[in-house]
């Protein structure tokens, strides 16, 4: 057998620049490059190999859970088909990598972590950033990641690599089992030379299939469908993974069943298809609700049901309701009792179109979810309208955005009061123009994410939209959009702290208590001083970004054009009024406390226990 002398590190970019996916005849190399910040637990070795291999491109992140959300956000908008190495030293720069693994995994997105480890020999423990056991001796930091990663390894020999490489691959490339991927690589290890077997280099192609359910399960699901009244479709993010947008579209068109969106799944209609009630669950619109709420069957598509969507598990409301779960992964598939169709959502609803060529649902159904549709449509639009108050409307932001932008273009966000918002008003003309992280709701992705959609769609516009308090947990990225030459435009949208989490603090009789950013009062001792003096303009500007201070809509909007012939990132900064929000129309189960001092908690605990009785179990 034929060897090649390389080092532990040299042969993991080599076997990782060789590795390629193929899915419906259309091949591509799956590993876009590799982004990384370097410290001692890794510049001599991941480091020493990526910098003679220049055809596997290096990244300069600036911060290590930000490249992490930079190379999910890429896979994503590539369907899960390409994605990036991430590289860290051990310590500090491999935990921070933890938050970005976990909303990896929980969104199903396949990236690769390749953090630094404490030296396999032990003979120099404990060296900078170690964290001594007094238990143990074969523990690092690196074993926080094994509950965050869908594969966990640590390498300790070299020879070691030759059996763990396949299996990291194995598990990125399955669409049932993606998600954060950890190789943890002694750095004395990463140096050691080894004869590899030639072999292990050669081009590998792994191919993405379209596997389908047992036939008679998905006999039996027609014909639920079939035998159905008021059937509704759910659209998770499986539907835009698998390619599945089209079929749908067809299939709703003829048989008229409604469709409501997930955050994932949003785009999986265009929002101006007569079929799309759009989004569901807690920020959904009152016609997904209502449907949703009588639906006699409820057929999820790549969905995994968070209680975001299922409103607490009191969506759903018709005692004799039944659910069909198209999905991937055999564990979704399960969910709430569902008749489950394991496979892949594309080939199942192409099968599920032909044998529903000739069913409908009633006239009366059909016009009811028009009506809806045709009902919400015109509240967007009054949201839209522009007023020119200040401060400004959230909702007219979005709207301003929304109506600028182009069909290809993508809007990314991921925490605060935000993604409910854009979740109900977004007007999706394209499956990959909605962009959202919330099934981690991670503050600080919104930058990062962005970068990624962009280098993944580079003649794409990418509007960035933030609030405050997520922006200054993570803003550093826009160093490496300008690094790169990677445009996005930001829209920062000023509500002095933590909106959101402010008006949920609100609804549950806490008066928003420690959400606002303001000095602390010297009488109350309470953070209930004047407002804090934050610049984010400037800051932004000291990043290299270009900056526009808009005071309302009409500036607002003229920024936007401004905006779109700038060659580099641009900020547009607005202040809005936290007070003032798009109405929810469904509640959501969090715990308030049973006893207390306050009125307004009193009171909320009452509409708590009431709301808790809608809560079911699907058996």
């Amino acid at each position: 057998m034929k060897t090649k002398r390389l080092t532990v590190s040299q042969a993991t970019i080599e076997y990782l620049k060789n590795q390629y996916v193929e899915r419906d005849g259309e091949q591509n190399r799956f590993f876009a490059g590799c982004l990384g910040i370097f410290g001692h637990g890794n510049v001599a070795g991941i480091g020493q190999a990526l910098h003679q291999n220049p055809d596997f491109p290096f990244y300069v992140s600036r911060n290590e859970q930000g490249m992490v959300h930079t190379a999910a956000a890429f896979a994503k908008v590539k369907n899960r088909l390409q994605t990036f190495v991430c590289t860290s030293s051990i310590g500090p720069g491999a935990t921070n990598m933890i938050t970005g693994a976990a909303a990896a995994t929980i969104n199903r997105i396949p990236v690769l972590l390749l953090p630094g480890d404490i030296f396999a020999t032990r003979q120099v423990a404990p060296v900078l950033q170690q964290l001594e056991s007094g238990h143990t001796q074969d523990i690092s930091v690196n074993d926080a990641f094994k509950p965050v990663s869908k594969y966990w390894d640590r390498i300790n020999r070299p020879e070691q690599l030759i059996t763990a490489l396949p299996e990291v691959m194995r598990v990125l490339t399955s669409p049932s089992e993606t998600g954060a991927v950890t190789l943890c690589l002694p750095q004395d290890v990463q140096a050691e030379a080894y004869d590899f077997p030639e072999e292990m280099f050669r081009k590998r192609v792994w191919y993405i299939g379209r596997p389908m359910p047992d036939q008679r399960l998905l006999e039996r699901a027609i014909s639920l469908i079939k035998n159905s009244k008021r059937p509704l479709i759910i659209a998770g993010g499986g539907a835009i993974y698998s390619g599945a947008t089209e079929i749908l579209k067809k299939l709703v068109n003829t048989t008229g069943i409604p469709v409501a969106e997930t955050f994932a799944g949003k785009g999986s209609l265009d929002f101006n298809e007569p079929q799309n009630l759009g989004a569901v669950g807690v920020t959904g619109t009152p016609g997904a609700i209502a449907i949703a709420k009588e639906a006699d069957v409820v057929i999820g598509i790549g969905t995994r049901y968070s209680d975001f969507t299922t409103i607490s598990k009191s969506a759903f409301q018709d005692p004799e309701v039944q659910f069909i779960n198209i999905n991937i992964s055999e564990f979704d598939s399960f969910k709430h009792g569902a008749l489950p169709l394991v496979g892949d959502a594309k080939a199942i609803l192409e099968v599920m179109e032909r044998e529903l060529s000739q069913f409908k649902v009633d006239k009366e159904y059909r016009q009811k979810v028009e009506e809806y549709t045709k009902s919400w449509d015109s509240f967007v639009s009054e949201i839209y309208a522009e007023k020119n108050e200040i401060p400004a409307f959230q909702g007219e932001v979005i709207g301003a955005v929304n109506t600028f932008s182009d069909a290809e273009d993508i809007v990314v966000c991921a925490a605060g009061s935000l993604p409910g918002d854009l979740h109900k008003l977004w007007r999706t003309r394209d499956p990959k123009g909605f962009h959202l992280e919330y099934g981690y709701s991670c503050m600080g992705y919104e930058i990062a994410g962005g970068l990624g959609a962009k280098m993944a769609r580079p003649n794409s516009e990418i509007y960035v939209m933030v609030g405050d308090g997520s922006y200054l947990m993570m803003s550093q990225e826009i160093v490496t959009s300008i690094q790169e030459k990677q445009k996005l435009t930001i829209i920062l949208l000023n509500n002095d702290g933590y909106s959101s989490i402010g008006s949920l603090s609100s609804s549950l009789g806490s008066e928003g208590f420690g959400t606002y950013y303001r000095y602390r009062n010297e009488d109350t001792h309470q953070l209930d001083g004047e407002l804090l003096p934050v610049d984010y303009a400037a800051n932004a500007a000291s990043m290299g970004a270009h900056v526009i201070k808009t005071k309302n809509l009409k500036e607002f909007n003229a920024a936007l054009k401004k905006a779109k012939t700038i060659e580099t990132t641009t900020l547009i900064y607005i202040e809005v009024d936290r007070k003032k929000a798009v109405p929810g129309f469904a509640w959501w189960d969090v715990a308030v406390a049973e006893v207390s001092e306050k009125d307004a908690v009193k009171q909320s605990l009452k509409s708590y226990r009431e709301n808790k009785k809608s809560q079911k179990y699907y058996l």
